[in-house]
């Protein structure tokens, strides 16, 4: 969607300056949006059944971000051991301030998490006995399989590598019990960037069903987890996701199950996109105007610094910094890489630009930098912030080439390896 306004007047008027002394491309967050959300999202959910949020780690994850989250009072949902490691000894979270949630987990992974003595959801039932040392409190990733639908992110339920089928969540929960849990959580996520509140209530409403098939063995649950999934809209046209309608709705739900059962889970969730997305640009250099059988604007930023487009269709919006009152052209707007799709937009109209002019490409606060890469030895670009006393920080270096060359400065070693015996 355009900028949220407050963001763009912070920006726009400062822009030039930034670009003086750092230069491009670059992306550049808004602490002041970032914490307002945040709180609004905590405002909402106030005194709403013991509700936590756990930032998407994977959405943001640079360590000023997560100390923003940390300071807001967020948790951190986490998938491997850097996550872990960001989150736990250089954020401070500790303990059941962070959820790790495992999928073809290792054995080096279990020891990791059970370090930082973290919530630890379990995504297949083959990994109960993998654990080294079982936790006392477990929870476990449902997939619904064909009772829900998903997306193209996560994909089909029934064709998804992630959680455990329906058919053997209860099993699940015993086994755990007899490996010494003793307290439990209930954890999905099915669907990503979703605009529509009635999905996600459903969502609730599902994972309450599950809740109560587990209390009939005998495990009354300590919390559900709705995952994240809340979309941004990344379109000028679409309607943001109505959080106040789905807290109310929700409420009824874990009220109505309170009622019948005289107890109610907590109510978590880890958003991501929702918190930080709209609050962070990638900000890049027209270098090129380029006439083939289309028109193009070459950029000094490739799809290795924002792959949405490229790998999903993704929509960004995109504007030039002064280019209000120009003539509209048809283009694509396109970096070096050497790949067709190294585009992040194709035939969009935008104000005809020229060599020189900034372009900033929407809504990329969160999976942006995040999704990365160096193909074709291409470098990913700075990360700045825009603190709420307006000074702009530094918060993450480029990558330079000797980063690139790191990993070839090492120790030799070669073996002679025997062959196995017939």
């Amino acid at each position: 969607m355009p900028m949220l306004k407050a963001f763009e007047k912070r920006l726009h008027s400062i822009l030039r300056d930034v670009i003086r002394e750092f230069g491009t491309p670059f992306y550049i967050y808004d602490e002041r949006g970032i914490i307002e959300n945040g709180e609004a999202l905590e405002a909402t959910f106030a005194d709403f059944y013991g509700f936590q949020e756990f930032f998407a780690v994977k959405a943001c994850p640079n360590l000023e971000i997560l100390k923003i989250m940390r300071r807001i009072g967020f948790g951190f949902d986490c998938s491997s051991t850097p996550e872990l490691i960001m989150s736990k000894w250089h954020v401070g979270a500790s303990g059941e301030d962070i959820i790790f949630t495992s999928n073809n987990t290792s054995l080096e992974e279990f020891k990791t998490a059970e370090e930082t003595n973290c919530i630890l959801n379990l995504d297949d039932i083959t990994m109960i006995p993998k654990v080294p040392k079982f936790p006392k409190l477990i929870c476990f990733r449902y997939n619904p399989g064909q009772f829900r639908t998903g997306s193209q992110f996560i994909g089909n339920p029934v064709e998804a590598k992630y959680g455990i089928r329906d058919d053997q969540i209860i099993e699940a929960y015993r086994q755990a019990r007899e490996r010494g849990a003793l307290h439990f959580g209930l954890h999905t996520m099915i669907y990503s960037n979703q605009l529509d509140y009635t999905y996600m209530l459903e969502t609730v409403r599902m994972l309450l069903k599950i809740a109560e098939r587990i209390h009939y063995i005998g495990i009354p649950l300590d919390f559900i987890n709705i995952g994240g999934g809340i979309g941004i809209p990344y379109r000028p046209q679409q309607t943001p996701f109505n959080m106040p309608a789905f807290a109310d709705e929700s409420r009824k739900l874990l009220e109505g199950f309170r009622e019948r059962f005289d107890f109610v889970p907590k109510f978590f969730m880890e958003c991501g996109r929702y918190i930080t997305g709209p609050y962070g640009v990638l900000v890049a250099t027209v270098i090129n105007r380029m006439s083939k059988y289309r028109e193009y604007v070459g950029l000094d930023a490739c799809m290795s610094a924002l792959m949405r487009p490229a790998i999903y269709g993704a929509y960004h919006h995109i504007t030039v910094l002064g280019g209000e009152e120009r003539p509209i052209k048809v283009v694509d707007v396109i970096g070096s890489l050497c790949e067709n799709n190294d585009k992040f937009a194709k035939q969009r109209e935008l104000p005809e630009t020229k060599e020189g002019d900034i372009v900033i490409i929407h809504d990329a606060g969160a999976h942006g930098y995040a999704m990365g890469f160096n193909y074709n030895g291409r470098l990913r670009p700075k990360e700045l912030l825009l603190c709420q006393n307006g000074d702009v920080k530094l918060i993450r270096r480029e990558e330079h080439v000797q980063d690139y060359l790191k990993t070839f400065d090492f120790e030799p070693r070669t073996i002679k390896p025997k062959k196995d015996e017939v």
